[in-house]
């Protein structure tokens, strides 16, 4: 049924840093730019601009806002996928939200990527971002520990 949604996407990486310096990685858009897409314009305030600019794997640009921020714990913001995966969310945006709590060995990361109908375009959509976050949260977590550590 087109009215049910898939799992969200959840991955989670752990980084051995102080969290304000892993949250500044998600809020900061020069520190964005390093890791995730070479575009960021982001205001970190509910309802300011997330707004990125990929060239690869696809080149497009998610023009999303800040749905949620609490300083150092949470941010989330709603994503607009490539255009060939457009009818994988459906009528609007999908949201994601990043999650940073203390673990013991340091700070747990955890991305929820929510909003895919459970159809065959949604699965693919999901499948597709699936492997895009996977790949930018390891690119995150190496360039948060080359940029503590050199």
């Amino acid at each position: 049924m087109a009215d049910e949604l898939l799992d969200p996407i959840l991955i989670q990486v752990t980084v051995p840093l102080p969290q304000p310096m892993v949250f500044a990685a998600f809020a900061d858009p020069a520190k964005v730019r390093e890791w995730l897409a070479p575009v960021a314009r982001i205001e970190a305030k509910v309802d300011g601009p997330y707004e990125l600019e990929f060239t690869e794997p696809l080149a497009f640009a998610s023009h999303g806002r800040v749905t949620h921020f609490t300083a150092d714990t949470d941010i989330g913001f709603t994503w607009h996928p490539p255009p060939i995966y457009a009818d994988g969310i459906g009528s609007g945006p999908s949201v994601v939200y990043i999650r940073l709590q203390d673990s013991p060995e340091g700070i747990d990361v955890t991305l929820e990527h929510s909003g895919w109908p459970s159809t065959v375009p949604g699965e693919e959509a999901r499948s597709f971002h699936f492997h895009l976050w996977d790949e930018r949260l390891h690119q995150f977590k190496e360039y948060l520990i080359r940029a503590a550590y050199g």
